[in-house]
């Protein structure tokens, strides 16, 4: 029986309805890109899949408003380059345009990774464990073609990609394989770690190594805090708008690159879906608010649950946080390179506490962030000496640029709603302020 044509019809408006709408805009905002998408249903990840897209183009979030009441959703983001500049490459807009509208045929994200071994290590930090780490690679004559390394309250991640340094193929052995996981075993067991070490070889592909690791330390625990660790500095609170049903999120803590996708990966992660939020930024300290439920449509119900969410956000925020100098090298890659760069911190008392190892082509391009061994600032005589073994030409010191994002002046009504802890306003007053700020309508009272 042939459909009746109305029916192919309202198919067609059901999807459109249900494609996100992506504009990008660079007249809206002097300082920013403002990049809107919008649809009729938001299905349980879509806003971290929009924040994905702008994180894999190390964009910088300066402002951001969600709203969505079941529905319909809009997302607005106020973003800059990483220099603080609004973008202005043709094809970083096109490709934005089209990674953010779902409707098309999925664009291919897979890591460019692929066709290599992941190798996931996780255990508890000590000064010197990265080098010993490479230098067993190095002897098992395993290629590291990109690594990053995370530590968070005493413990690190870390993903590798190797590849076997004769042939440049995977490691598919599986004598071998366990061989490396063996020799890895034992030098994540330290001294007398109270968690043991693991490692784990893999053949899948890692779509997103940022979310790979973030899974590793959570189910490492990296949020039970030592006894003898210091207060967090970011400040995390959760209260419940018992009127509305939402439990409300309010983060306080220095911006920085992704940010964003560190705190609503979390939320996610952990079954939440974010029905509304407000991000601003005003130089380094950033401010995020979101209006939260369980997926099965609850608040946060006990005081276990909501102490768990501001531990986990907490862990989240911190373990990119970018403790110490940072280190940029760029030198002609080489076997063992990484081995012979991290043995020269180590004898030089540097202990590293996040890194980023890639290379392309012939040239290696990797990026450590040091401290001394007791986690403080570097001695600058020690980075000198280090710079002085491995070519002052080849690695230097960079001081991170914090663009500033000047704001317009807060009414003093915008000033009593963005305060943390003061998220249990009406939330028409939310609604309206945001639509007021994408310019969609002319008054938020």
């Amino acid at each position: 029986m042939e459909r009746p044509a109305y029916l192919d019809e309202y198919e067609k408006l059901v999807i459109r309805m249900n494609t996100p709408k992506v504009v990008i805009d660079n007249a809206v905002c002097p300082l920013a890109t403002l990049v809107k998408v919008d649809s009729a249903s938001r299905k349980h990840g879509v806003l971290l899949e929009a924040i994905h897209v702008l994180t894999d183009l190390n964009l910088s979030v300066k402002k951001a408003y969600i709203s969505s009441d079941g529905r319909w959703f809009m997302d607005v983001f106020h973003v800059t380059d990483q220099f603080g500049n609004k973008l202005t490459d043709d094809s970083v807009i096109s490709y934005l345009e089209q990674s953010l509208d779902t409707g098309n045929p999925e664009i291919n994200r897979s890591h460019r990774c692929e066709g290599l071994t992941a190798l996931e290590l996780t255990g508890t930090d000590r000064p010197g464990l990265l080098s010993e780490v490479f230098a067993v690679l190095a002897d098992l004559q395993c290629d590291v073609v990109e690594a990053t390394v995370w530590t968070h309250d005493g413990r690190v991640a870390c993903i590798l990609f190797l590849k076997d340094q004769l042939s440049g193929s995977p490691l598919d052995d599986a004598q071998r394989i366990h061989r490396i996981e063996s020799r890895l075993r034992h030098v994540l067991k330290g001294d007398h770690g109270v968690r043991s070490g693991k490692t784990a070889v893999t053949s899948m592909a890692v779509a997103h190594p940022d979310s790979r690791l973030h899974q590793l330390m959570l189910a490492d625990r990296d949020y039970d805090r030592c006894p003898s660790a210091p207060a967090s500095s970011t400040l995390v609170s959760v209260q419940n708008w018992d009127e509305r049903g939402y439990s409300v999120v309010n983060v306080q803590c220095r911006d920085r690159p992704k940010l964003l996708f560190d705190i609503v990966w979390t939320l996610t992660d952990m079954q939440y879906v974010v029905f509304h939020g407000t991000i601003d930024t005003d130089g380094d300290s950033a401010h995020q608010e979101f209006y939260i439920r369980h997926k099965n449509g609850s608040p946060i119900d006990s005081e276990a649950e909501r102490h768990r969410v501001i531990q986990c956000l907490q862990a989240a925020i911190e373990r990119r946080a970018s403790e110490g100098t940072r280190l940029e090298l760029c030198i002609e890659d080489r076997p063992g390179l990484l081995s012979d760069v991290t043995r020269t911190f180590r004898e030089n008392g540097l202990l590293v506490t996040r890194a980023e190892a890639s290379t392309k082509g012939d040239m290696a391009s990797d990026v450590f962030y040091v401290t001394d061994a007791a986690g403080q600032a570097a001695d600058p005589k020690a980075i000198e000496a280090v710079r002085l073994r491995i070519g002052f030409d080849h690695l230097k010191v960079k001081e991170e640029q914090r663009p500033r994002f000047c704001r317009k002046e807060s009414t003093d009504r915008e000033a009593s709603l963005g305060g943390v802890g003061t998220g249990l306003f009406y939330l028409g007053s939310l609604v309206r302020r945001n639509l007021y700020n994408l310019g969609l309508i002319k008054s938020c009272s």
